[in-house]
């Protein structure tokens, strides 16, 4: 495992404290409408980006759906017909660096396993490609660094995938904390438990995913920890537990862990890849209570505050109905887009992957340690 050292720690938090985590709104949307949608290629054509990446393409404003890059000969052909990519747009993870004469890609949305990321980060970069790439960022703090870097040498704009951060009740969630509507925080409960499925799936692969429920949906609960509280944790206690051993015989099942941020606040999160609805957070304050049930999910959220004032939102802006999962898909690649037209720093930069996997690295060291163990 790579070391992740405190004068990295503090520069990555030194440089997204300047970037803002409440509602960066489209502000210059009238300007850039009238230029062209910006070309996206989906690297990794699984499930995510067939049931929800390419069909919030479909529905994005400054962003559309131009190119595929896969290494299955019958998902190109499929994809091929079904969204008429033309075989100039068609690349596979050998032939990326080809895309550098293609003007129809301006960037490349990285789908594939976690440990694969860097691989086809730098790949993107190099053939002058902005990239947008699912969470976690990558598999070591080592291989973030290199995605930086080449995104950077490149003059390319790296962004990671935290599609909650452009989701109404999560923003104004967000909003309470900052200005302190219920008095400080003091506890925040989240946890995100799914019943992961197919026992042959990559995700149960240690060396394709890099670790179990922590690095798929727990990253959920450490998120929403941190963009609640505004705050590094300084120390993390965690322990992991496995009752089926046959399927998770190479990762965690389940993993509770703590998280003590400066401030006092005490994060209590949860994950688990063989339990249900348990998708969202609680914040406890001073004067009252917050928070969402069902709020990470692709759509059904609902907010809840303990004084009974609404915490609810329609979706007015994409006219979706509730029954859409595409919206915050569709949210985070227009506001990538116009980050890239007004040259304007994205809220979810490669900084912020690099320190989230460097956390959850932190907390597989004390589930071996079995004790409690210094993010500082």
């Amino acid at each position: 495992m790579s070391s992740f050292s405190r004068r990295k720690f503090i520069t990555s938090a030194a440089a997204l404290s300047s970037i803002p985590l409440v509602g960066t709104t489209m502000s210059n949307v009238l300007a850039e409408s009238s230029k062209k949608p910006l070309g996206f290629a989906l690297c990794g054509l699984g499930k995510l980006s067939a049931e929800q990446i390419a069909p919030a393409l479909q529905h994005t404003k400054y962003a559309k759906l131009t190119g595929i890059i896969t290494g299955t000969p019958a998902k190109a052909t499929a994809w091929k017909q079904k969204y008429n990519i033309p075989d100039k747009n068609i690349y596979n993870y050998d032939n990326m660096h080809e895309m550098v004469n293609n003007p129809d890609i301006d960037v490349v949305y990285v789908v594939t396993p976690n440990a694969l990321h860097a691989r086809d980060t730098i790949a993107a970069a190099k053939a002058g490609k902005h990239v947008f790439c699912e969470k976690p960022m990558e598999v070591s703090t080592a291989k973030c660094q290199q995605m930086i870097e080449a995104c950077k040498q490149a003059d390319r704009l790296l962004g990671i995938a935290y599609r909650c951060q452009f989701e109404a009740h999560h923003l104004e969630c967000i909003r309470i904390a900052r200005e302190k509507e219920f008095g400080n925080l003091k506890m925040i409960n989240s946890g995100f438990c799914i019943d992961n499925g197919d026992p042959k799936q990559w995700r149960l692969n240690h060396a394709l995913a890099g670790g179990g429920c922590l690095m798929d949906v727990g990253i959920y609960a450490l998120q929403s920890a941190l963009y609640l509280t505004s705050e590094l944790p300084i120390s993390a206690t965690a322990v992991t537990t496995v009752t089926n051993p046959e399927k998770f015989k190479e990762v965690e099942e389940t993993i509770s862990f703590q998280l003590k941020f400066p401030s006092g606040v005490v994060g209590n999160c949860t994950a688990s890849y063989n339990a249900i609805d348990n998708a969202g957070f609680r914040v406890v304050a001073e004067r009252g209570w917050y928070g969402l049930d069902y709020g990470f999910y692709y759509n059904g959220t609902r907010g809840i505050r303990s004084d009974g004032k609404p915490l609810q939102f329609a979706d007015k802006e994409y006219g979706s109905s509730e029954k859409d999962t595409w919206p915050q898909f569709a949210k985070e690649m227009d506001d990538f887009v116009q980050c890239i037209l007004n040259h304007k720093p994205t809220r979810v930069p490669g900084e912020m992957g690099l320190r989230d996997v460097n956390i959850m690295l932190k907390i597989y060291d004390a589930v071996k340690a079995g004790k409690s163990v210094s993010l500082a």
